[in-house]
């Protein structure tokens, strides 16, 4: 299992760093594709619920929209794309004939879409910022070591369930290897890269590690409550691609409102 996710980390790696690098339309393809496979198994996974049906071909481009407003959000994609989508996804329903499931259906495709769609429209956000490449480095880089080490002190350490009911195999000392590794990683490169004080990089930490920590659980909510363990297995080692973003769902707009937040405190 660890060699798999080393070996499959070991293709994504360059290609992330890539497109993180590159930025621009490099990044929107990279995310916009990422977002596409794991709005795919989103949709896939709720149909297991009751009688749901979420429609997949306008859950999808609902998906695809919302990232492209944060590449092209001088375009005003979002209001509309709201709008017409949430209206199109509830008339599909019109055609079911009013079959069990048809309002379930209607709100998991909605779901599906912020969930997934509108979180990573954020990356483009954050990277077209003033020092935007900084600030999705250490977003990515803080993610990472939070959950490898929340992974290995957990394994090592761990003794106490945390939220047992969703994820019986992490405890509170992964979480508390977690905080710890990943503030340790955040304060000093938001201080180095981004010249913040470090009482704001020790904040910013905290609060990606928050946003790490739960993104995680909360995808595990979706997994339990329609029995599966992985969202796909798309990645050896990792599952699907839901579950490699899932923390990062999370932390990229925390992040991105964070850096809002500093510049206008500071």
């Amino acid at each position: 299992m660890l060699r798999e996710r080393i070996l499959s980390a070991v293709v994504l790696i360059p290609i992330v760093a890539a497109a993180v690098y590159l930025g621009g339309l490099f990044l929107f393809g990279a995310v916009l594709v990422a977002g596409l496979l794991a709005g795919y198994e989103f949709l896939a996974l709720v149909r297991h619920h009751d009688e749901a049906k979420p429609p997949m071909l306008l859950g999808i481009l609902f998906i695809a929209l919302l990232i492209a407003d944060g590449q092209w959000p001088q375009e005003m994609v979002l209001r509309p794309t709201l709008l017409i989508l949430s209206l199109a996804l509830l008339t599909t329903q019109v055609f079911r004939g009013n079959v069990a499931g048809s309002l379930h259906s209607w709100a998991l495709a909605l779901a599906g879409g912020l969930y997934v769609g509108l979180a990573l429209s954020f990356f483009p956000r954050l990277r077209n910022l003033d020092l935007g490449i900084y600030w999705l480095i250490i977003a990515l880089l803080g993610t990472w070591t939070c959950d490898s080490g929340a992974y290995f002190v957990g394994r090592a350490y761990g003794r106490h369930p945390f939220f047992p009911r969703i994820s019986p195999n992490k405890t509170l000392e992964g979480a508390l290897g977690g905080l710890i590794t990943g503030v340790a990683l955040v304060a000093p490169m938001a201080h180095w890269l981004l010249d913040l004080d470090w009482g704001w990089g020790i904040l910013l930490g905290i609060v990606l590690v928050f946003g790490a920590t739960f993104g995680d659980l909360s995808e595990s909510v979706i997994k339990r409550q329609v029995g599966v363990k992985d969202s796909s297995s798309l990645i050896p080692g990792h599952g699907g691609m839901l579950d490699r973003i899932d923390s990062l769902l999370f932390v990229v707009p925390l992040v991105y409102y964070m850096s809002v937040v500093i510049r206008a405190l500071s």
